[in-house]
């Protein structure tokens, strides 16, 4: 099957999706073979999904679903085979809009008969391709399953189905006095299962950790349709292996979310912010040590930004906070329940970082008016960085000490291309996003992406860091994996695939390598 004309100039701007989609081309194979970790790799090939959709399976979808929830026409289909940046696309012609677990069921049993291979989308906000078809894989869309099913409001239990749109979840949770551990730019879109099946981390990591610690319990769909049903809302249950631990941060390679049970903290009823303006990143790492020694007990959000994210936003109609100009900026949040209390402890944090020197300028919200003016340039670079020129994005995580280092490195490597480099991230959990951009170009550049890749992965390795710090594996690093697991790490996690999805329907070619690798040795 070919996609639209349309669809192809989009898809242009990537990978080959024939490369991934066929296993390992040459640049890939060449990547692998530069790794800081091996010289040499050898390859086994791994079962693929096979089977094209005919209209007899079209039709039998019809009557599970219901045929308004069986799409196939070819323009609505573009919403499912592109992801939202417009960066990757599939070549589908059908997706499936269940709208309860008994459906998802039924369908993935049939996939698994039929050797159909079977893409579950939430909200389709990933920037790693994982929630969209390489192929022609089915796509399976959560979106009609967003019932909240209750929230105890005496523990804070939240349990809901997988298609609850965060951002419902949140203003839900809220008005009942709840909050939720997760907060991402992508709120109003992203589903609950995605953000699960992504282990999604946002700007409240800090404070509230990962959705390792605060998921609860499970409902899950099999790739043969077993319903793993672990959607109970205790917070102590000690009896075995703790089976919902291998779905959150899977990508939907292992199975398909279904219902989700969370646990829920206290709305802060106090929230303070500061914007803080410092003249190097030594500076900015003092300013951090500073906040989590004096503020730690209400300390919620610790974000960075260099001075080329900043002119980005402002050049697009943003508002800078601080009149003066400095080299990186922070945000500084409070979360807590008494309001002098806390604007006190940040005035008195303030004075004393200015007085230090750390801290060359800085201001604190006055309002709620204020508070969103200040997120606004911390949320809306990714939209200024899509409206300047082609982006290449990496999310990564490196030990504080060299996080910025990479940026300033990659500036070096990327100026003879043309492109320019910036840095942003989640400073209290060690996340830089880095933004490479060629301003006023928009078409993706062979000569800048190898200008990048594998050495912004090498690097990184060396480090021991990690090549995905929040955004997952997806379609876009499968090849770089063994940068950040060893080859007995990836032998396991493809065994559990092996064993959970014996015949490779759910999500193939994301998260694995497309064929596993195993090392010569040295």
């Amino acid at each position: 099957a070919q996609a639209r004309p349309s669809m192809v100039v989009a898809c242009r701007v990537q990978m080959q999706r024939a490369a991934l989609g066929r296993g390992i081309a040459s640049a890939n194979r060449l990547a692998l073979q530069r790794s800081v970790k091996t010289s040499a790799v050898r390859f086994s090939t791994a079962p693929e999904p096979s089977a094209a959709v005919s209209e007899l399976h079209v039709q039998h979808f019809a009557s599970l679903l219901g045929g308004p929830n069986v799409i196939t026409d070819p323009q609505a289909m573009e919403t499912y085979n592109m992801d939202w940046m417009r960066k990757y696309c599939g070549e589908s012609k059908l997706a499936l809009r269940p709208g309860s677990t008994g459906e998802v069921s039924k369908v993935l049993a049939f996939c698994n008969e039929h050797n159909i291979a079977v893409v579950p989308q939430g909200g389709n906000t990933g920037l790693v391709g994982g929630s969209v078809p390489v192929r022609d894989e089915v796509v399976l869309s959560l979106s009609r399953m967003n019932k909240i099913i209750s929230l105890d409001e005496h523990a804070g239990n939240l349990i809901c189905e997988a298609g609850c749109v965060l951002e419902t979840l949140q203003d839900y949770a809220w008005e009942r006095g709840y909050t939720m551990p997760l907060d991402l730019g992508a709120k109003g879109s992203c589903q609950i299962g995605g953000n699960v099946a992504t282990n999604a981390g946002g700007l409240r990591y800090l404070r509230y950790g990962s959705l390792h610690g605060t998921v609860l319990g499970l409902e899950v769909v099999l790739a043969d349709g077993t319903v793993l049903d672990n959607l109970t809302a205790l917070r102590k249950d000690n009896t075995g292996y703790d089976i919902k631990q291998l779905f959150i941060g899977s990508e939907g390679t292992l199975g398909v979310i279904t219902g989700v049970a969370m646990a829920l903290p206290r709305a802060p009823t106090s929230v303070q912010l500061a914007f803080l303006g410092c003249d190097s990143f030594e500076a900015v790492l003092e300013t951090f040590g500073a906040a989590k020694r004096d503020l730690g007990e209400v300390l919620s959000a610790v974000e960075f930004l260099d001075s080329e994210s900043l002119e980005l936003v402002t050049a697009h109609g943003v508002r800078a906070p601080l009149e003066g100009n400095c080299r990186h900026y922070m945000l500084i949040e409070l979360s807590g329940s008494n309001e002098a209390h806390d604007s006190e402890k940040l005035s008195t944090f303030l004075e004393n970082v200015m007085e230090s020197g750390a801290v060359a300028d800085g201001t604190i919200a006055q309002d709620t008016t204020q508070s969103q003016g200040i997120w606004k340039v911390r949320e809306g670079i990714t939209e200024a960085l899509s409206k300047s020129g082609a982006v290449y994005k990496y999310d990564v995580s490196i030990p504080l000490t060299e996080l910025y280092s990479l940026v300033e490195e990659m500036r070096v490597r990327l100026e003879p291309h043309g492109a320019l480099v910036s840095g942003f991230g989640h400073l209290g959990d060690g996340n830089l996003h880095l933004n490479i951009h060629t301003p006023g170009v928009f078409e993706k550049s062979a000569e800048v992406h190898a200008a990048i890749e594998p050495f912004v992965f090498e690097w990184i390795a060396q480090r021991r860091g990690s090549i995905s710090a929040e955004h997952g594996i997806g379609v876009m690093k499968p090849a770089f994996l063994h940068m950040s697991k060893t080859s007995q790490m990836i032998n396991v996690m493809q065994g559990i695939k092996n064993q959970l999805d014996p015949k490779n329907i759910m999500n193939p070619y994301k998260v694995l390598p497309p064929l596993r690798a195993a090392l010569n040795e040295q």
